[in-house]
């Protein structure tokens, strides 16, 4: 398993996987039309001083993901996704991405980080959780972002 900043070489890749998890494993229903920054993830991402990292497997193939928008002293994650096959502990693939982001919002001296989550991701909520976040309400976000499903819960973690 790699670590690595993305690159457009891997676009089609970032885009299957986060659209399969999306719309098979977390039953979302989210076409690409309505997430314009998966096709321009450099400058959605990096442009505005975020980042966006993949994890790739030996083959080189995309098996997890998370974006990172910054928005005055807050972060925003965003695309946090690890294929099946990769989940858990054991794996080395979500603990890294999130680490990554962890110390990436921590150089920038953000004050806060916020994500928006399906409301039926249950298993994503309890993660989020464990790390510390906690659940606000739209009104109780500290800056405002796009998030395509209207569904999700929003959760806070203070840095």
């Amino acid at each position: 398993m790699q670590l690595k900043p993305y690159e457009d070489k891997y676009k089609n890749q970032v885009i299957a996987l986060i659209l399969y998890l999306q719309n098979y494993d977390n039953k979302v229903d989210l076409s690409l039309e309505e997430q314009p920054d998966m096709n321009a993830i450099p400058r959605y991402y990096f442009e505005t001083g975020g980042n966006f990292w993949i994890v790739v497997n030996d083959e080189d193939l995309v098996v997890g993901t998370i974006g990172f928008l910054v928005k005055g002293k807050t972060g925003v994650l965003k695309k946090f996704f690890v294929h099946p096959d990769y989940r858990g502990r054991d794996k080395g693939v979500s603990t890294p991405l999130y680490d990554k982001l962890i110390e990436t919002a921590k150089e920038k001296e953000l004050d806060a980080i916020v994500l928006d989550t399906p409301a039926n991701c249950h298993a994503a909520h309890r993660f989020y959780e464990k790390k510390g976040f906690v659940r606000i309400e739209k009104d109780d976000l500290p800056v405002q972002y796009d998030y395509p499903d209207r569904d999700s819960l929003l959760f806070l973690l203070e840095l």
